[in-house]
């Protein structure tokens, strides 16, 4: 499978933070913004940078947004802008379609009207978004410093049935599984024959690097 792509909409604070994380991980983005000046400001980060109106559909239309993967709509404080961006792009069809939403009230609308996540800054920080955009399994991320970080992925069917001897994560991606959490029950330093299940959770920390490349070895399973 290639790799997937993404489209972000808005290279305010947050957006820029998707666009960034996403390219840092070596995926296809294309950024947007009616500013021409932010759309410069992010172009020697991400694939393409396009001043355009997202309002106008045809301009969606011709940048080819559709073919896309996943566009997310990072409008920040023009709820108008942010609602027509995310009809149009229901419209066209194709993207999964992920928007930030400025309060809860705004989120209701968004989902109402075809959002396929919605999401809220204060809850969800632009990497750790970009984490769960390239692999769905990813339920956590969490910075612990400059180099390390702790990740929550859910057990796939690469990984079902199989105990951590058969995964070798750390020989492989030199990361450290510190936990396997299942319900309300965490199992600290799990032993290594245990197999796991479907609702098995992996807490699993190393270096951000080497984090990455567990991530996308999973994340088209």
């Amino acid at each position: 499978m290639g790799k997937k792509q993404f489209a972000v909409i808005g290279m305010g604070r947050f957006g820029f933070s998707v666009a960034n994380s996403l390219s840092s991980m070596g995926f296809d983005v294309l950024a947007i913004d009616s500013d021409e000046q932010r759309t410069q400001a992010v172009s020697h980060i991400v694939t393409h940078a396009v001043t355009a109106d997202s309002t106008e559909e045809e301009a969606l239309r011709a940048l080819g947004v559709r073919n896309f993967d996943v566009v997310v709509v990072a409008i920040g404080e023009n709820i108008q802008a942010s609602i027509l961006t995310t009809l149009i792009l229901k419209d066209l069809g194709g993207p999964v379609i992920v928007v930030k939403a400025k309060n809860e009230l705004h989120g209701k609308v968004l989902q109402k009207i075809g959002a396929d996540k919605v999401i809220y800054p204060e809850r969800d920080m632009g990497q750790r978004v970009a984490h769960h955009l390239v692999s769905p399994n990813i339920l956590d991320y969490i910075e612990l410093s400059d180099d390390y970080s702790i990740l929550e992925i859910k057990v796939n069917s690469a990984m079902r049935g199989k105990n951590l001897i058969e995964l070798n994560l750390r020989a492989r991606f030199g990361c450290n599984v510190m936990a396997i959490k299942n319900g309300t029950k965490m199992n600290i330093s799990p032993d290594a024959s245990y197999r796991l299940r479907d609702d098995d959770i992996l807490v699993i920390v190393g270096e951000k690097g080497d984090l990455t490349k567990l991530e996308l070895a999973y994340s088209q399973i």
